[in-house]
């Protein structure tokens, strides 16, 4: 047997190989690719490794949904019209999704444009934060009792604990934590603000909540993370909101006579003109 021979009978023996290790599996004499399998995890995982439990409930998935598939064919089901509608609509969200993916991938946000867009939110988050408690009740009367009994020796946690109508604080003896007075209501904010260290409000301050007794309990410079922290997100953000941009220039540009729900809005009576 001479070599070409040889060569010709191995690669008759190697070819089913190669396409078995494209194909998951052969059903019914239909072979369903490996790409599928791929496709599936990708999904599922977002891109990222995925573990061999998940590879192998992926396979199975893969290999049951064209046995399903085959039976919906026999039965006819591609000729239906809710079929039709249906695959319609996964067409273009497939379409859709691409689209979007590609937008991002080809309108990617720079470190610089990430770093702009942290130190302005960083500006407008900077300044005081307080570590406060509170006591809420329903009425005033009974909001000056309780003033009066931590000013006789009563502990203020304890009275919270008792008292406050705010649960959620109430058993950390009204413990709100740190925050910025920004966070509260516009009463409870200037009321703290008008706070020093360790003092507690003398007369009851009115919300829209009820009747608050507060204490300051200590002040700090406002935390921020730095920018290496929370680039990422920073930077998943703005993508968002260059892709809600694109949308809504595309919605713009399309010529149709539909109306969408916003344009209907602005032109109700009484509604202001669209600019």
């Amino acid at each position: 047997m001479n070599f070409k021979s040889s060569a010709a009978i191995l690669g008759t023996l190697v070819l089913p190989f190669a396409v078995m290790a494209q194909n998951v599996a052969v059903v019914n004499g239909k072979p369903v690719p490996v790409a599928r399998v791929d496709a599936l995890i990708k999904t599922a995982t977002h891109g990222q490794e995925a573990p061999p439990e998940l590879k192998a409930q992926a396979r199975d998935q893969v290999v049951m949904r064209e046995i399903f598939a085959q039976e919906a064919e026999k039965q006819g089901i591609p000729n239906t019209a809710d079929y039709k509608t249906q695959l319609e609509l996964v067409r273009q969200t497939v379409l859709i999704n691409t689209l979007f993916q590609n937008f991002i991938k080809t309108h990617p946000v720079s470190d610089a444009e990430a770093q702009a867009e942290y130190n302005k939110i960083k500006a407008e988050q900077s300044g005081q934060e307080y570590d406060a408690r509170h006591i809420l009740v329903d009425n005033e009367d009974e909001a000056k009792k309780l003033i009066a009994q931590i000013k006789a020796g009563a502990k203020f946690e304890d009275i919270a604990k008792k008292s406050s109508k705010d649960t959620g604080s109430a058993e950390n003896g009204g413990d709100l934590g740190w925050a910025k007075p920004q966070s509260y209501v516009p009463e409870f904010a200037t009321a703290l603000q008008g706070l020093k260290k360790g003092e507690m409000t003398e007369t009851p301050v009115k919300t829209q909540f009820g009747y608050h007794i507060i204490r300051l309990d200590d002040t700090r410079a406002a935390t921020f993370p730095s920018f290496d922290e929370v680039k990422d997100k920073v930077k998943q953000q703005m993508e968002q909101v260059k892709l809600q941009e694109y949308q809504e220039k595309l919605r713009k540009a399309a010529k149709t006579d539909y109306k969408f729900a916003a344009e209907q809005q602005q032109q109700a009576p009484g509604a202001p003109a669209a600019k």
